[in-house]
């Protein structure tokens, strides 16, 4: 019988210390659970990943055209860039990480999700901040090409627009942070965001000062732990002409 917990990785980072683990519950069948924590923090399950592809296939639904080149901001576990790659339109899909640890995670194919995105060509990690790459149009996502333009830009990285992974990511929410942003996306672009709650009205004001749609999306799942509905919410906005 395969062990009910395994820590399977643990490193330092910039951050703090960084776990990869797997568990059963033998509750929910013959299954593994993967989780992500940062300290004491959890940052991600394999139970609770519908809003992470939601968040794909919101925003490339609002994405037009065709050969479509997408940032995914945050690896995680892997689900919304695994997601998105679903999309036949993706000519390619860089994947940015600030930590060298979740890149390797999947390179070396540790969570199940690396094996798929390893055997896509159209796939390629991007080691860096996504926040600093976002708000400086000079060097770009692309560490090839700074002059880069996207269809779409996938951002799952904080809890909310409000609560942080980092402090020092808030500065990013604000006019002048997201118009850098998406001075790096295509005319009629998409950027698209995750948060663990509601949508918040002063979020989406903010976001209108910068694109010409915003529309905010409920995600509905269910969870088991509490037995009832938990919801998290995608935001897709669309640039302008």
């Amino acid at each position: 019988m395969p062990p009910l917990f395994e820590e399977i990785d643990s490193q330092a980072s910039p951050l703090g210390e960084i776990s990869l683990r797997k568990r059963r519950i033998p509750v929910f069948g013959d299954r593994d659970i993967y989780e992500v924590k940062l300290g004491d923090e959890f940052l991600m399950s394999s139970m609770f990943v519908d809003a992470e592809e939601a968040l794909s296939t919101l925003g490339l639904a609002a994405s037009k055209g065709e050969k479509l080149s997408v940032v995914v901001g945050g690896l995680g576990l892997g689900y919304t860039a695994v997601e998105a790659l679903k999309d036949e339109r993706i000519s390619e899909l860089l994947v940015v990480d600030a930590l060298d640890t979740v890149i390797g995670w999947h390179k070396d194919e540790l969570v199940p999700l690396g094996k798929i995105l390893n055997a896509d060509k159209r796939n390629r990690y991007v080691l860096g901040s996504f926040f600093d790459l976002a708000t400086d149009p000079s060097r770009g996502f692309d560490p090839e090409n700074a002059a880069k333009k996207f269809d779409a830009i996938l951002l799952d990285i904080d809890h909310s627009p409000t609560e942080f992974l980092n402090s020092a990511n808030a500065s990013f929410y604000s006019t002048e942070n997201l118009r850098l942003m998406a001075e790096q996306l295509k005319p009629n672009g998409v950027f698209a965001m995750w948060s663990q709650n509601l949508p918040e009205a002063h979020f989406e004001a903010l976001l209108k000062t910068v694109f010409a749609g915003v529309t905010s999306h409920i995600v509905a799942f269910y969870n088991p732990f509490q037995n009832s509905e938990s919801t998290n919410s995608v935001y897709v906005c669309v640039k302008g002409e």
